[in-house]
């Protein structure tokens, strides 16, 4: 590797940048005399690291990288946790001489990194075999227990600047690389297969004038055979096993016809080598193996490429937490040990172990990344109270927070399993393409029959070959292949911008979306309003009263609004019977008083102004007039929309003069005001009876009748509308931008399916009459058939390459 001259220690301190890490350095650097020269640290962690490096001989570390190393920090993590049983129990496995585990971490950068942690690791007692791959970011460790806690490498790695993070479940991991080195072993051996048959074919070809000795050509097609049988048994075994799982639920599909052709291949070929024919196929039966296995593998790889968000997700969670006891004491524990009311710390740099809520002395604000979660890639600003999530990155200094939720309970398990059901959904398209793809396999058989039965007649040395480039060259797999490689594709694109699917059908219909309206709280809004003004109207009441009694009513509403009356000095005031009446407010008991939060003919019998009024159904008591701003990215969003063509709306529960300014803000022409859920159905249903199709995007909290009225409908994923099952799609974080990237998505989505379909139905249209002419020979059917798959798979990869409004400067 070549030595980045930008990164040499004379270079790094007249930059001032730290020598190990390459961060700025501070007023005050940690300096540090390595082979008689001084060099500048961030912190006392990088120079402990560079001065072990130089102590053990491997400063040529700092000559071979080609990217800094991670910044060790002042605080390495306590890894004790690592030495439990049932962790190791979990996560290793028994190999000669010990046990086995296999981590990541975000600090190796490039080959040096991996070069220097096989060579420290490869210094500490107990440690029998180590290695790192610098692709993919794992490290092996084989150590033996009675000489080492796995714990005493780990803090080698940690001391190195390299935080182990478990890489899951060891046996999992182990059954996807026993399944992937399988596959590929197959691939092998029908390569190799296919390169000697087709050799040992093109000698057989190229006798022309039948001069070849008789013997000589047996033994060619013997030693053919041979090479055959574990290309057709072996590798093409996944073939196979599909046929006979197909025929036990009495239906016709790929793997029927695939399985069927290539043991006519290779079962003709045989009885033509023992009666000494004039033809055998060998060579179509390896190549027909070979071509669908490298087309089956593209299409896992499709699929893997669309499935790394759930794995990104699953990866999300460390596997540990550092909970704080009743003392103040810290210790470690595996995650399954939290529990809701713990209060968890977490360290600069570190993952979120569970939701929770964000505690601090004196007011301290944190930052979190929540890139994987949201789909933003700008850290994100939290106070103390509000809430934070599993999976998302501590930044900046560190945090405690109140659990709140665990397990599959957080956001971050519910994200992972909507990302699952999305792939795993069958949409009406894919549906319909199976049943074609069936159907034109029990239709191909009758005319495969009545082709060999006119060859034979015509031609009887040539019907069984005819007949079998027939099978080979209509074998419908890009047919099969054009909606599911497509779909998977586009859910892994839409969950990378932050949107998931819920149902089947939901990208179909919102690619042909013509009108989209927008609820206003809490979705063109920020969700965070204001209170502009208190007026107390009830003598007995004064401010900070009419305050708590909203704060307490509100309290588990769930409403956007609950956040204007969150005070930094909480009521201890509780509110019971809350019942929330959706357009029109809340009511409650607090205090042994009926109350009433909301508009005013509801809340103060009076008439409508636009604030929000508090009283018991009669009377006022106080009235608040709050203020919203619109999102950082609506006007954006909005823009994008229309220039789609898509007509915009706003329908909105708020009061008139709250929904104007809204409008003008945004620029929205069709605005309506003190809509309930009844009335944003029936605007719906208007556009629909104008032959519109809408798409409706709400909160998701008390707008479940539009949401399941629309033609398509967006839930915002923040809070309780993440698991909201009356939208169609959900968003996994606030932004407005995702909707234009999503309809873009949408829109290439079913081009790339119409093109797939097109491509497919054509050539089995063309190849059809041109095998039952003869014109085809069997190996060129091949061919053609598994060059007709790659075509529109790789037609469907180019979805996860599309730039979207997300992507925008």
């Amino acid at each position: 590797m070549i030595a980045d001259p930008a990164r040499s220690p004379a270079v790094m301190a007249a930059t001032g940048t730290c020598h190990h890490c390459g961060e700025t350095l501070p007023a005050q650097p940690h300096m540090a005399t390595l082979d008689g020269s001084t060099h500048a640290f961030c912190c006392h962690g990088c120079a402990a690291a560079a001065e072990w490096i130089a102590s053990a001989d491997l400063d040529g570390y700092y000559r071979l990288r080609s990217a800094n190393g991670a910044r060790v920090g002042e605080v390495l993590p306590d890894l004790a946790v690592w030495d439990r049983a049932d962790v190791q129990a979990e996560h290793s496995r028994a190999v000669d001489g010990g046990r086995e585990i296999t981590l990541l971490t975000d600090g190796m950068r490039c080959a040096a990194c991996a070069w220097l942690i096989d060579r420290a690791l490869a210094r500490e007692p107990g440690v029998i075999d180590c290695g790192a791959n610098a692709v993919t970011g794992r490290i092996r460790i084989a150590w033996d227990p009675a000489r080492t806690a796995l714990s005493a490498p780990l803090q080698r790695l940690a001391m190195l600047g390299y935080r182990p993070y478990l890489a899951g479940s060891e046996a999992a991991e182990r059954q996807r690389t026993r399944e992937r080195r399988r596959w590929l072993l197959r691939l092998g051996i029908a390569g190799l297969g296919m390169l000697q048959a087709m050799m040992l074919a093109e000698a057989l070809y190229l006798d022309f004038n039948s001069t070849m000795p008789v013997p000589t050509r047996d033994f060619f097609r013997w030693l053919t055979f041979l090479l055959c049988t574990p290309v057709v048994f072996y590798s093409g075994w996944p073939f196979l096993s599909g046929a006979m799982r197909e025929l036990r639920e009495r239906r016709l599909g790929m793997d029927v016809l695939i399985a069927s052709s290539t043991l006519l291949a290779y079962l003709a070929s045989l009885v033509e080598t023992i009666r000494g024919g004039p033809h055998v196929w060998y060579d179509a039966a390896v190549m027909f193996v070979f071509l669908l296995l490298a087309a089956r593998m593209l299409e896992q790889r499709a699929r893997s490429v669309a499935s790394a968000q759930v794995d990104a997700l699953a990866r999300a969670r460390p596997a540990f937490a550092t909970r704080e006891r009743a003392d103040g004491q810290r210790e470690a524990v595996p995650l399954a040990a939290l529990s809701v009311g713990d209060v968890a710390c977490v360290a600069a740099g570190e993952a979120v172990p569970a939701d929770g809520v964000l505690l601090g002395d004196g007011g301290e604000e944190a930052w979190f990344e929540e890139a994987l979660l949201t789909g933003e890639s700008a850290p994100v600003r939290k106070q103390p109270g509000e809430p934070v999530y599993a999976g998302t990155v501590c930044r900046e200094r560190p945090a405690r927070l109140r659990v709140t939720l665990t397990g599959t309970s957080t956001r971050l398990s519910q994200l992972a399993r909507l990302v699952e059901q999305a792939q795993a959904h069958r949409p009406a398209l894919a549906r319909l393409a199976d049943r074609i793809g069936s159907r034109f396999v029990l239709a191909l058989l009758p005319v495969a029959l009545v082709v060999f039965a006119g060859w034979w007649h015509y031609q009887p040395e040539r019907a069984l070959e005819v007949t079998l480039a027939l099978l080979v060259i209509s074998c419908p797999c890009a047919l099969s292949l054009s909606v599911p490689a497509a779909l998977a594709t586009a859910h892994g694109a839409l969950a990378r911008i932050g949107l998931l699917a819920v149902r089947a059908d939901a990208m179909d219909t919102l690619a042909r979306a013509t009108d989209i309206v927008f609820d206003k709280t809490g979705t063109l809004s920020d969700g965070r309003p204001v209170l502009a003004a208190t007026q107390v109207l009830d003598p007995a009441l004064d401010t900070a009263g009419a305050l708590d009694i909203a704060a307490a009513l509100e309290r588990d509403s769930g409403h956007p609004l609950a956040a204007a009356f969150t005070r930094g000095d909480a009521t201890a005031l509780g509110a019971a019977r809350v019942e929330a009446v959706p357009g029109r407010g809340v009511q409650g008991v607090v205090d042994g008083r009926h109350w009433r939060l909301g508009r005013a003919d509801f809340a103060a019998a009076r008439q409508d102004d636009g604030a929000l009024w508090l009283g018991d159904g009669q009377r006022a008591a106080a009235r608040f007039v709050l203020e919203e701003r619109a999102r950082d990215d609506a006007a954006q969003a909005l823009a994008a929309l229309r220039a789609q063509g898509l007509r915009v709306h706003l329908a909105s529960g708020d009061g008139e003069a709250a929904v104007r300014r809204m409008a003008a803000t945004l620029g929205l022409d069709d605005a309506h005001a003190r809509q309930s859920p009844e009335d944003k159905l029936a605007l719906v249903r208007r556009l629909q009876a104008e032959g519109r199709v809408v798409a409706m995007v709400g909160d998701g909290l008390n707008d479940a009748p539009v949401l399941a009225g629309a033609d398509v409908s967006i839930a915002m994923g923040e809070g309780a509308s993440l698991a909201h099952r009356a939208a169609d799609l959900v968003t996994t974080g606030g932004g407005l931008r995702r909707i234009p990237a999503a309809i873009t998505l949408a829109r290439a989505t079913q081009r790339i399916i119409r093109q797939n379909l097109a491509w497919a139905t054509g050539y089995n249209l063309l190849a059809l009459p041109l095998a039952a002419a003869g014109w085809v020979t069997p190996w060129l059917a091949a061919l053609g058939m598994a060059l007709s798959s790659l075509i529109v798979t790789l037609n469907a990869l180019r979805l996860a390459r599309l730039k979207t409004p997300m992507e925008a400067p």
